[in-house]
């Protein structure tokens, strides 16, 4: 089967963010997946290694410290954030002597529901903190655009209190990129590139800590 090929996926605009994907039609799936994949890729090789091994170093030392760390993110963000509070308290822990304490701000419905129904959405995550969060704690913000008030707001009182941030941005990083001590920027413009990308970089954030801590033979009989 025929399909048209995007030539327009990789390319990249005057001010750094690649071009909308897609921007033709495909008329084979598979097409579509193998331009997917490979703005994936483009996407994936856009990541700052120096930002990636700070927000590694900063989660280490929360867990060694015994700190807390928060996640938040809206939408497909949201899953992101509730999947690293799992995979950071659970994964984490396995075969090391790290014991994290990780807490993700979306997913209570019920306190979400009640702040965003009796105060703002926009105090949604911001509000948890100011119950939960101290001096030295971590917030971790998930957002494609960077750009939600919610996310913009929770960075922003994180900043103002000690706590310690990272987001994972997307597009052009928004006003998270600004606010965020350290800011792990996915150069892409399509939401599911976006977000799968953010969801390898939560994992592999995971795993490296993880076997930062195991012995090499520990590495080689343990799967990840």
């Amino acid at each position: 089967m025929s399909s048209v090929h995007d030539l327009g996926a990789l390319a990249t605009q005057d001010d750094g963010i690649p071009a909308k994907f897609p921007t033709l039609r495909h008329t084979s799936a598979t097409a579509y997946f193998r331009a997917y994949t490979q703005e994936t890729s483009t996407a994936a090789s856009s990541v700052d290694p120096a930002a990636f091994d700070q927000a590694a170093a900063i989660l280490l030392d929360a867990y060694r410290r015994g700190a807390t760390v928060f996640a938040c993110g809206n939408g497909g963000s949201a899953a992101i954030a509730n999947h690293l509070q799992c995979d950071h308290t659970k994964s984490i822990r396995t075969t090391t002597d790290l014991t994290p304490r990780v807490v993700s701000l979306s997913a209570n419905v019920e306190l979400v529901t009640a702040i965003a129904n009796d105060l703002t959405f926009q105090e949604i995550f911001a509000y948890q903190l100011q119950s939960q969060a101290k001096p030295g704690d971590v917030l971790i913000a998930v957002s494609s655009s960077g750009r939600s008030p919610n996310i913009v707001r929770a960075l922003t009182w994180a900043r103002d209190h000690g706590v310690h941030t990272i987001a994972l941005a997307g597009f052009d990083g928004g006003d998270a990129k600004v606010i965020a001590d350290v800011t792990i920027h996915v150069c892409g413009s399509n939401y599911g590139v976006v977000e799968d990308l953010h969801q390898a970089i939560m994992h592999a954030l995971a795993q490296y800590i993880r076997q930062s801590q195991m012995t090499a033979d520990a590495i080689f009989t343990s799967v990840f």
